[in-house]
Order: C-alpha cells, then sequence, then structure tokens
C-alpha cells in the first residue's frame, strides 16, 4: 500500500518533467486489494514450500501448553525437549465509548473502499505510515496523539522534521489530544470527541473510517504459558533471559512477543541465534545493538544507532552533523518536500554513534549504513570516501562542518 500511495506524489511531479496528462488518473482500490491478496498467497506458498523442503512436521490449529514438554494441539498431545514461543503480537484498542467503531491494522489492509474522511488514532510508526498512505491516496486524514509530536524513541529532530513534511503534505495534525469518544450518527459516519491538555473539547466530524494504531500486546493469552511456569511481564509478554530462554528452561521465546525489538527482521535474527544455541553446539546471544529500522511514512525515516539524546547523556562529548536540503527531483518538480541528514559522533573517538535520515529512498541507503555503524566507522573514515554524484546519499560523506557541539 505504500508503494501504491506514492505513485501520487510520481504523478505530482511529473509535470515538471514535461509530462503531460490529461486529469488526474484514477486509481482502482478493488485491484490494489486483488493484487495484494495473490502477493500474499504467493508468499504462503512459498513459506510453506520452504516448511517441506526442511522437513517441517505443519500443523494448524490452536496451541496450548500443557506443561514444560508438552504441547496440545487440536487436542493431540505432542511432548519435546524445546518448547519456542513465537506468536507475535496484537494490535490494541482505547477503552473508550464508541471503540468498537473503530478499525486496527488488520482491517485497514482490507477496507472495502478508500475513505473520504479517516480518523487515525495513535503515534507511532503504524498510525504515521497509514496516515501517509492515506492522505496520498487523496483521504482527508486526520492523526490524532496524546503528545506534541509524534514517533516517541526517534531521534528529536528526525522527529520534528516528519511532523513538519506531514503538515506541509496537508495531514490534519491533533497534537496533545485525547480521543475521548467515537460516535456513529445517523448516516453511518462518525463523530470523534477530543480532549487537549488544556481539558478543551473538539470534535471531527463526518469520519467514514476511524482507525486505532493505539499500541499493540504480546500474543501470550490463553496459552497455558503462566500455568506452566513461565514468567509474564506486566504487558503479558514472555520474560527472557540474553539467550531468549523462559524461566521454565524447555520454554524459550523469540520475537514480538517478547517486547524486545518487535521488527520481523529481529525475530529472524533471534531465530538464528537460538538454532545455535540448541542444534548447533555454539551458544549464541541475540545481538540487539545498532539494529536499524525504518518508518515507511511519507517521507520515509530511517535510523541506525543512537539519537542524539541518548548519545549525550551516555557519552558526554558528541559532535552532531546535519543537513536538509530539496533533492533535485524536487527542485525540478517544484515539490516543497526535503530531505534530513543527521550523523551522531562519539566526540572522544570519532566513531559515528548515530546515523538518521528522512527522504526518499532513505530506508536503502540506511542499510549500507548500518553495516558501517556496526562495524565501527569514523567520521574521518566516512570523510575519505568519494561520493556518488548525484545522490543524496553522498550527503553522509561531504558533510564536513560540525552542526553543533555537546560537551559534558
Amino acid at each position: 500500500m505504500v508503494y501504491a500511495s506514492e505513485f501520487a506524489e510520481g504523478f505530482r511531479d511529473s509535470a515538471g518533467f514535461g509530462w503531460e496528462v490529461d486529469g488526474w488518473p484514477k486509481h482502482n482500490w478493488d485491484m490494489l486489494l486483488q493484487n495484494k491478496r495473490q502477493e500474499l498467497d504467493r508468499l504462503n506458498s512459498v513459506y510453506s514450500k520452504l516448511l517441506d523442503g526442511s522437513g517441517v512436521q505443519f500443523m494448524e490449529g490452536r496451541g496450548t501448553v500443557v506443561d514444560p514438554n508438552t504441547v496440545e494441539v487440536n487436542g493431540t498431545r505432542y511432548t519435546t525437549r524445546h518448547i519456542l514461543i513465537s506468536t507475535g503480537g496484537r494490535a490494541t484498542k482505547l477503552d473508550i465509548p464508541g471503540a468498537e467503531h473503530a478499525i486496527i491494522s488488520d482491517d485497514a489492509l482490507e477496507l472495502d473502499k478508500l475513505p473520504k474522511r479517516i480518523v487515525i488514532i495513535g503515534a507511532g510508526y503504524i498510525a504515521v505510515e497509514f496516515a501517509g498512505i492515506f492522505n496520498s491516496f487523496g483521504s482527508d486524514t486526520h492523526l490524532v496523539y496524546r503528545a506534541d509530536r509524534p514517533l516517541r524513541g526517534f531521534d528529536e529532530e528526525a522527529r520534528n522534521f516528519i511532523t513538519e513534511q506531514y503538515e506541509v503534505e496537508g495531514v490534519h495534525l491533533h497534537a496533545n489530544s485525547t480521543p475521548v469518544d467515537i460516535v456513529k450518527d445517523s448516516e453511518g459516519t462518525f463523530s470523534v470527541q477530543l480532549k487537549d491538555s488544556n481539558g478543551d473539547l473538539s470534535t471531527i466530524e463526518q469520519a467514514d473510517t476511524v482507525f486505532m494504531a493505539t499500541g499493540r500486546a504480546p500474543n501470550t493469552k490463553n496459552l497455558g504459558l503462566a500455568e506452566a511456569g513461565v514468567e509474564l511481564s506486566r504487558k503479558g509478554a514472555v520474560v527472557v533471559d540474553e539467550y531468549s530462554q523462559s524461566t521454565v528452561p524447555s520454554i524459550w521465546a523469540i520475537g514480538d512477543v517478547t517486547d524486545r525489538i518487535a521488527l520481523t527482521p529481529v525475530a529472524i535474527m533471534e531465530g538464528m541465534a537460538l538454532a545455535k544455541t540448541l542444534f548447533g553446539d555454539e551458544k549464541t546471544k541475540p545481538d540487539h545493538l545498532n539494529v536499524a529500522s525504518a518508518v515507511f511514512s511519507q517521507p520515509p525515516l530511517a535510523t541506525v544507532g543512537m539519537t542524539e539524546d541518548k548519545a549525550a547523556q551516555e557519552l558526554g562529548d558528541v559532535d552532531i552533523y546535519t543537513s536538509v536540503f530539496r533533492p533535485l527531483k524536487n527542485t525540478i518538480s517544484n515539490n516543497p518536500g526535503k530531505s534530513f541528514m543527521k550523523l551522531v559522533v562519539d566526540a572522544k573517538t570519532d566513531r559515528v554513534v548515530g546515523v538518521h535520515m528522512a527522504g526518499a529512498d532513505c530506508a536503502e541507503i540506511m542499510q549500507g549504513m548500518a553495516v558501517a555503524v556496526k562495524l565501527g566507522v569514523t567520521k574521518r573514515q566516512l570523510d575519505s570516501v568519494v561520493g556518488i554524484h548525484p545522490t543524496a546519499a553522498e550527503e553522509f560523506v561531504t558533510m564536513r562542518n560540525v552542526t553543533r557541539k555537546i560537551r559534558a
């Protein structure tokens, strides 16, 4: 859906490059959903074949843990030396009147039609991504969140940049606002009442879709884990040690169900480490240091390593390099969109400890930067690299002047 929505910007920008199109291109929502389902079916088929080819016995049904070495599936019990819990997470809703009228992320991928007006409640990456998607498709998009800015936990400058760009793109941002209730009217549309930080009330009216992206919870309910002696956190996550072992020695857990880093590649990495620990005669800890990630907002945001605040807190002396610019493609097309790039450098060692970027292709660029950060690249080494011109990526090896110095 991100790919599909991004074409809107391409159509808009094409005029600056001489393309003449009569009217605005029409989007076929049903065709998008059909092709999306076909691709999911294809991927599921690929995974099934991989399991078969690896000799994995696949059982479809509800599984519960009976005891530390027994699992029951559809009434049949299986005994085993090890049990792995990798049940992921589920979307949660706010406990407010009318919450039953709101959809969650799973529903958003199967809407019958594109909303004319949508209210998205939340400030995390799912809320921000879908706000970008629906806004680009032309929906009147409202993003509601309790904080002053979305994307808590990301670098503060990057958060500011995404917020500013969403305002430029026309997303209606309702900061410092808490939803009070959702009311369905006689015409089938919804009104969402909000309370701001001063206690004042306001209402977003005539929304045909209300979408809650207010967090996720680990999928541990009714699995029999607590009864088997497995410790669960207050949020319901499986508590594990540095090797992904639960408080019951024969029961292990990886992925979102552990509430560590909720990213698919991280779960895969944790699984590979566990396979080495259990069956490879090589006790291996999953490495959660310097994990790169991306928010597929519009513009997208990608990051690896420390934020400026964390680096200042942990290292004391930090040098910050930043650049904000309009890419060549945008200047020619008169697109107001900008790109943001940032390096966080340990001033004592010259090591680059954080890289942040918002703008086109940032996720692709960040994968390479993640390798460099993982291997301990220094600012001097980046400066020695010849850039590829004209690209946005070359900015990372041409930022010579420090923006500010932070000293303990």
